[in-house]
């Protein structure tokens, strides 16, 4: 290691892993740069007023154009508390970016046509400003798919450990 470690909180770093110190530190900055960025560019497209999580849920009920569940988006987006995702739902109802309809017992969720359209709008601006400079860096796309497989296998770390540190 060249230098002393980049963290936020230099009493948790552990000597068997500074690195997972560094990590962390890393991942808060990027998470707020990136829920930053999704509200600004969502914003941009025409839809002020969501926050980060509003603008995820909208993503995943749009995507493949299939209806979700309250309990389908909870587990894509790795969240316990459902009534988060529930409130933006709702929220995204009555912006009229989504419906909802019961079938049985289950509640479903679909984007409307402009729902669709915000997210079609939200993709030409994430390609203009995302994209477009990602490319002009000569970034390699592998390396970002080795970070994202990396991310993938450390939140599954993560969760564990929530799980051992609930039962203590």
């Amino acid at each position: 290691m060249s230098g002393p470690p980049i963290v936020s909180s230099a009493h948790l770093v552990s000597e068997q892993s500074t690195e997972l110190s560094e990590f962390e530190f890393g991942l808060n900055m990027a998470v707020n740069a990136y829920h930053r960025w999704i509200v600004h560019c969502m914003a941009a497209a025409g839809q002020d007023g969501l926050g980060a999580l509003d603008v995820l849920v909208l993503h995943l009920v749009n995507h493949r154009e299939r209806e979700k569940r309250l309990s389908d988006l909870c587990f894509l987006l790795n969240v316990e508390d459902s009534h988060v995702v529930n409130y933006s739902l709702k929220k995204l109802a009555r912006m009229d970016l989504v419906t909802a309809h019961r079938r049985g017992k289950e509640t479903f969720h679909a984007t409307n046509e402009a729902g669709q359209a915000a997210c079609r709008r939200y993709r030409d601006i994430r390609e203009s400003c995302l994209i477009a400079s990602h490319a002009a860096l000569g970034q390699d796309n592998r390396e970002i798919g080795e970070a994202a497989r990396v991310l993938r296998v450390l939140s599954g770390l993560y969760d564990q450990a929530a799980r051992a540190a609930a039962s203590l």
